[in-house]
């Protein structure tokens, strides 16, 4: 096991009816500015349940954060935040809200000119403008962790972020929220939580054995209440594991001690940017040509994955690694989510040679655990999925 430092300081209000708790986690002198997305709040009493809990602080609203935030609405919001002399954050909706709002935390205390360098320039954030979370839609794991992914519609650039300072001081995570949640979103929640943990499991063994066991852990219980969530997301037993797990699968605990592969993720950014592509629904896309490219470097812990996750018994360590990945497709496909980025747009040809070619002009020229996956290789990748 690799050497490791592990500080998650977010505190999580875990349960039925916690909104209400909003009261006593934000301080009385503060001034609130209260995020969100497209008002879906507004509709499945979310909203109301906030405002009651926040009767007593000074609010004022910015709706409106899209699926993918937005830097330009998201630089509306920052204006209202240096111009309302705002002292704390509150993100009420997903990861998209919850990561604009890191932003907004980020940029508020960002001494620079132009606060897009945070993400170009790769500038972590020691300390941000305090802020707390409201989960209303279960995936990113956002709500327990101090990154971000930020969009730019004028570059069709979707890029990370993050820094110390960028962990939410609260979250609450009241399950029933899920309840109002479109079966799509629901599909991409349980399929980027899936992800997540690959990412940081599908690498190679190293000897960390609890390490292993938390992500399997993880990866059976999605797999368990998926069809159920997917079904009746009323079912409060479901909705909750599954919104346990999503927390659980990036809030920095299955990755310490282990090396993480993140590929996946930077590949499947660039098609949301290109094509505006649901997120987890290009991590879809790639993942299984990502296997089986690199295949040989990943197949015992594909075979491990094939066998503690899957059962599969059958057969040579190669052909419980295939079997897993066949298995993954599946599970996907089960989600209702497509797995080649044909099934997504006609206009993908040409696709691979531009990621490639952005990746070099950044710099990235070695990503994946072992620092190997050249540009060209990810071009192969990427024409594999097609």
């Amino acid at each position: 096991m690799n050497n490791f430092e592990f500080k998650n300081p977010t505190k999580i209000i875990f349960g039925k009816d916690t909104i209400k708790q909003l009261e006593k986690e934000i301080p009385q002198d503060a001034k609130v500015l209260l995020l969100y997305g497209g008002g879906s709040i507004k509709k499945n009493g979310i909203y109301d349940q906030v405002k009651t809990a926040l009767s007593k602080v000074d609010v004022i609203e910015f709706g409106g954060i899209p699926a993918n935030p937005e830097y330009a609405t998201l630089m509306e919001a920052l204006k209202v935040v240096k111009d309302e002399n705002i002292t704390y954050l509150l993100a009420v909706g997903g990861g998209s809200v919850i990561d604009g709002t890191k932003f907004l935390s980020a940029a508020a205390v960002y001494d620079g000119d132009t606060p897009w360098d945070i993400l170009t320039k790769n500038i972590k954030t020691e300390k941000g403008m305090p802020f707390g979370t409201v989960l209303t839609l279960p995936a990113t794991g956002s709500e327990m962790n101090s990154g971000a992914v930020i969009t730019r519609a004028e570059t069709k650039e979707k890029l990370a972020m993050g820094g110390p300072g960028l962990f939410p001081e609260f979250s609450i995570l009241d399950p029933q929220v899920i309840t109002s949640i479109p079966q799509r979103q629901l599909a991409n929640g349980l399929t980027d939580a899936f992800t997540h943990v690959l990412e940081q499991y599908m690498t190679y063994p190293i000897g960390a054995l609890l390490q292993d066991r938390f992500a399997e852990s993880i990866l059976q219980t999605l797999i368990q209440v998926a069809p159920t969530v997917i079904k009746d997301p009323t079912d409060y037993k479901a909705a909750s594991n599954f919104m346990w797990s999503c927390t659980m699968a990036l809030n920095g605990l299955i990755q310490k001690g282990v090396p993480t592969d993140w590929a996946v993720h930077a590949i499947g950014h660039e098609l949301t940017a290109l094509f505006g592509i649901d997120h987890a629904r290009t991590l879809a896309v790639i993942a299984p040509s990502h296997y089986k490219f690199n295949f040989e470097a990943k197949k015992e812990k594909l075979a491990q994955y094939g066998e503690r996750v899957w059962n599969i018994t059958e057969g040579s360590t190669d052909d419980k690694a295939y079997a897993a990945i066949e298995k993954t497709v599946d599970f996907f496909h089960e989600l209702g989510i497509d797995t080649k980025l044909s099934d997504y747009t006609k206009d993908y040809e040409g696709t691979a040679e531009k990621i490639s070619q952005r990746f070099t002009d950044r710099g990235w020229l070695g990503l994946g655990e072992h620092q190997t996956l050249s540009p060209d290789k990810v071009e192969k990748i990427v024409k594999m999925a097609y």
